[in-house]
């Protein structure tokens, strides 16, 4: 097929990383189908992320806070964006990126227009807050003409809140936004002497058993909770360690003073910052904590559990289906450290229960969100669009 007989797909997301990260070499296998050309903010990461995934970029000004002015003038430029290129498709990630993307795309006429909602940040908020978010939120929808939760959990959270009509929503396969590449994540690629290399860089005895929590360092991801029940198991003498891997953001949604002094002076904490590379991290720990407030459908997890990690997520959409109780992890409740110290406690003093835990992670993962699979079964939805006209 050549490059003139492709329907044109456009992407969206509000900065590149997303671009990068969750939607890691997605660009390029749809590049195969369509005409892609990916849109997001902060060009200079923007064109990096084009030239690796070999697709044409476009630079809008989008920020993720609540800035009316700004995004307007978003809209206005998608909106012109779009009538030039005329687009089949345009297919929008992250909530700004949806809201503008979305509302760009109906004044443009564009026929197709997709949300995947990865996740609802406007659940912890509250009061004239959560009201503005739920109706930007309600716009988004009223704008798309088809809407993907990445999880079941999600899809019930839209439809409770009535976001938008039923028959709009699909989960697509089994969720998730790109599915994992479990060739890459696996846990044969490390040898024992790379292991013990970074072990010992790192003040880790051959006797420490080792948590490991991946992604930012916030308040909503449970971090306060999970700093606090890890002292209650140091504090008992056993011989653990906890890995935080990921930055720390002091602006949106900062941890606690106590938190951050532990964080800083526990020499049974071990805090490397972001990482582009997460597998030699997860490659030499015993189990994920990921104690988060609210998810969509996340990567960390998934990439845990094909690195042959049992976690311990807590009961909120996304960690809830790729976790299964006593099968693969522990799930316990939002926002209590002292199921997390239980849970963590458990993991550490029950060898047996861990094992089997342990034994079927990477098998689950697997079977279920290949990314290949993943990748097929949104092209299949795209390809569906096509029969319709």
């Amino acid at each position: 097929m050549d490059l003139n007989s492709k329907q044109k797909l456009i992407r969206i997301t509000t900065v590149p990383i997303s671009l990068e990260k969750l939607l890691e070499n997605q660009l390029r296998f749809m590049k195969q189908y369509y005409d892609v050309t990916a849109i997001s903010a902060d060009f200079s990461n923007l064109e990096r992320v084009g030239k690796l995934q070999e697709v044409p970029v476009y630079a809008i000004e989008m920020t993720r806070k609540i800035t009316p002015w700004k995004d307007l003038k978003a809209t206005w430029q998608l909106f012109r964006f779009f009538k030039k290129e005329k687009p089949f498709i345009i297919h929008t990630h992250t909530p700004k990126a949806g809201t503008v993307g979305m509302l760009a795309a109906r004044l443009a006429g564009v026929p197709h227009r997709l949300h995947t909602v990865a996740g609802l940040p406007l659940l912890e908020a509250t009061g004239k807050k959560r009201r503005l978010l739920n109706f930007v939120e309600k716009i988004t929808y009223a704008c798309a003409t088809k809407v993907y939760p990445n999880s079941d959990g999600l899809k019930k959270i839209i439809i409770k809140e009535q976001f938008c009509e039923q028959e709009k929503l699909k989960v697509i396969g089994n969720g998730s936004s790109n599915g994992i590449n479990t060739s890459y994540f696996a846990p044969e690629l490390f040898s024992v002497n790379d292991k013990q290399t970074l072990k010992t860089n790192l003040g880790i005895t051959p006797e420490d058993f080792v948590f490991i929590f991946v992604g930012r360092l916030v308040g909503d991801k449970g971090i306060n909770e999970l700093i606090h029940a890890f002292q209650k198991i140091v504090a008992e003498t056993k011989r653990v360690k906890l890995l935080l891997v990921g930055p720390l953001e002091s602006d949106l949604d900062p941890l606690t003073p106590e938190t951050l002094h532990e964080i800083t002076t526990d020499d049974n904490i071990i805090s490397v910052g972001f990482q582009k590379d997460v597998r030699p991290y997860l490659a030499i720990s015993d189990c994920l904590a990921f104690p988060s407030y609210r998810e969509g459908f996340p990567n960390v997890v998934m990439q845990a559990g094909a690195m042959g990690l049992p976690s311990i997520v807590t009961n909120i959409n996304g960690c809830n289906e790729i976790i299964i109780e006593g099968e693969n992890g522990i799930i316990i409740p939002v926002k209590n450290s002292n199921a997390i110290y239980d849970a963590m406690n458990t993991m550490v003093v029950d060898n047996h229960f861990r094992g089997k835990l342990q034994q079927n992670a990477r098998q689950m993962i697997v079977s279920r969100y290949e990314q290949q699979v993943v990748w097929e079964s949104i092209l299949a939805e795209y390809k569906r669009l096509e029969q319709d006209v």
